[in-house]
């Protein structure tokens, strides 16, 4: 990372340069910003403190609303109080963390819901054998994998990324430090390192497509042989969300990452942005969590006043103690 003490920092352009729209964007982020950290919080919560939650499919869930909620607040609150400010600065330091925990929590989400889907393939196809390929253990090995799985490919980007030398204008044509839109400062020829990164990147991410799409084929041939109608909709309402969401967020990503970087500045790359760092934080909790009976029943029990009694008793107790 030799070229390191050359760079100062970089400007942020964001979406528009007119302050009312400036406003408009900043207060549309801290919605969406707020109902994603609402929504996660809320499954954290609940999964944590209900015992009949206990269980791999929830112990799952819960750590990919934790990515979520760390996936968007690497970005959105800086775009947020970017846009207030009126000042897209952001230092050398600030964007190499940005691109190391973007790439890390996003690939760490990748590997989680893949994790996720052969979770239900072995509940519902394999449901003698469930407690035993899923024990404790390995699904605490699934999680830990992920994590440094993710750890590591976002190491990689921000090493070979902030090794380039830059030939442009420090100007980034983004909400946040993205590595595609950085590659567009790069000398023409030195970029090669951070293509095969992300090459690398983006064909994992595909065999991780191609395992949640394989258990999914296999799900639907069993639930197609499920007598109940009721069964089989209720099934149906879970996994089709769910492929939906994965299919949508690695399309959007793995076309940004791979399309050939340009000079011009294109509203194309803002949206599919959005596509992948922020809307599936937000949309999660709804499909994965806040559609599901037992999460109802759960929220219902927690917030009841028999229920609340019960824990404020519970926790003078300790105090006491």
């Amino acid at each position: 990372m030799a070229n390191l003490t050359s760079v100062s920092g970089f400007l942020l352009v964001g979406f528009s340069a007119d302050r009312k729209l400036q406003i408009l964007h900043a207060l549309l982020f801290l919605m969406t910003y707020l109902l994603a950290l609402t929504g996660n919080l809320l499954i954290i919560t609940i999964t944590t403190l209900d015992h009949r939650l206990h269980s791999p499919m929830y112990y799952f869930l819960k750590h990919l609303s934790f990515l979520d909620l760390c996936f968007i607040s690497v970005t959105v609150p800086q775009a947020i109080a970017n846009s207030l400010m009126n000042n897209g600065y952001i230092s050398l330091d600030q964007c190499i963390l940005q691109v190391f925990f973007f790439i890390a929590l996003a690939s760490s989400e990748v590997a989680i819901l893949t994790v996720m889907s052969y979770d239900r393939y072995v509940a519902i196809c394999q449901p003698l054998q469930y407690e035993t390929i899923m024990d404790p253990c390995a699904c605490r090995h699934a999680v830990i994998a992920a994590w440094v799985a993710g750890g590591l490919s976002g190491l990689m980007h921000a090493a070979v990324n902030f090794s380039i030398p830059l030939c442009g204008e420090k100007v980034i044509h983004q909400f946040f430090c993205d590595v595609p839109q950085m590659l567009k400062l790069a000398c023409s020829y030195e970029f090669i390192n951070e293509i095969a990164v992300a090459a690398f990147t983006t064909s994992t991410a595909f065999i991780c497509l191609i395992s949640i799409v394989l258990s999914y084929i296999r799900i639907f041939s069993a639930v197609l042989r499920i007598p109940s109608a009721e069964g089989r909709t209720k099934v149906f309402s879970t996994c089709l969300p769910h492929l939906f969401v994965v299919t949508f967020f690695l399309s959007a990503a793995g076309f940004e990452f791979l399309r050939p970087p340009s000079d011009s500045q294109s509203a194309m790359d803002l949206m599919f942005s959005i596509f992948y760092a922020v809307i599936p934080p937000t949309l999660n909790p709804v499909i994965y969590s806040l559609r599901n009976e037992a999460m109802k029943v759960a929220l219902r029990k927690i917030l009841s006043k028999e229920e609340f009694t019960q824990r404020k008793m519970h926790l003078k107790a300790i105090f006491k103690l």
